[in-house]
């Protein structure tokens, strides 16, 4: 038996606490208004709809450098793509995206883990606005899940157009087009959820646009989650909204 002296430790967890306790009362002000992108163990579609910081684990606010979106409770950051191209700044609440992207480690933390619950429940709620309507035809890509296998398969994905439409990309593989439409420079609150690992949802200010159910992440045949992504996915439509001076906002 030895003592050791923990008085460093101890001084690490009473900062980690003052920090909790300081960014849920952030959080808590956000509401009606919602926040920035949030990940919350649980399976609700409106942020707002109960206590907010209930089941809430990672919080990505107007902080970043390095390429990185810091989690304001410091848990997983978000690692900020495509900045040499395009351009991030930040804005009271969030993140202003031209061209540029983030991802959200889930299995691509690697061996730990911390979000792993993600393969089975969560909900990622944004306050997003779209300040210019892009050009062409092409859907740009606004949040998603990517998942772990080797065709980079996404989960779900919810994306806009030149036609300021709405387009869902559904857990069975089909695109949906969604009959509201999208204003520019207007603030959307959206959100992807996960129950029971097999029911897959998307909201659009607290309406549920698509709702499938999705096969057993827990089974050995199927692939994890990856990351979600945020702003875009990395592909050509993000260079040509770079091109096209549209920039999205992330709250």
């Amino acid at each position: 038996m030895a003592s050791v002296r923990l008085t460093e430790q101890l001084k690490r967890v009473k900062e980690v606490l003052t920090t909790w306790k300081e960014v849920d009362g952030r959080v808590s002000n956000l509401c009606p208004r919602s926040g920035a992108a949030v990940s919350i163990s649980t399976g609700t579609a409106n942020a707002c709809t109960d206590k907010i910081t209930d089941g809430l684990v990672g919080f990505l606010s107007n902080t970043s450098s390095d390429n990185k979106w810091k989690d304001e409770y410091l848990g997983v950051n978000a690692t900020v793509k495509g900045a040499t191209e395009g351009k991030v700044t930040a804005t009271d609440n969030g993140l202003k995206f031209e061209g540029v992207w983030a991802e959200w480690p889930v299995g691509r933390q690697g061996e730990n883990q911390l979000y792993h619950f993600a393969n089975y429940n969560f909900t990622l709620v944004a306050t997003v606005s779209i300040h210019k309507v892009p050009k062409g035809n092409t859907r740009i890509p606004l949040m998603g899940v990517r998942l772990d296998d080797n065709e980079k398969t996404k989960l779900l994905e919810l994306s806009y157009d030149s036609g300021r439409k709405w387009w869902v990309l559904c857990s069975d593989g089909t695109n949906k087009e969604l009959k509201g439409t999208w204003d520019p420079q207007t603030q959307y609150q959206v959100a992807i959820v996960l129950q029971n690992g097999t029911q897959v949802s998307v909201y659009v200010d607290g309406k549920r646009v698509c709702g499938s159910v999705q096969r057993k992440l827990e089974n050995t045949d199927s692939a994890g989650i990856s990351h979600f992504f945020i702003g875009g996915d990395g592909g050509s439509a993000d260079k040509k909204v770079s091109e096209d001076g549209v920039s999205v906002s992330v709250e």
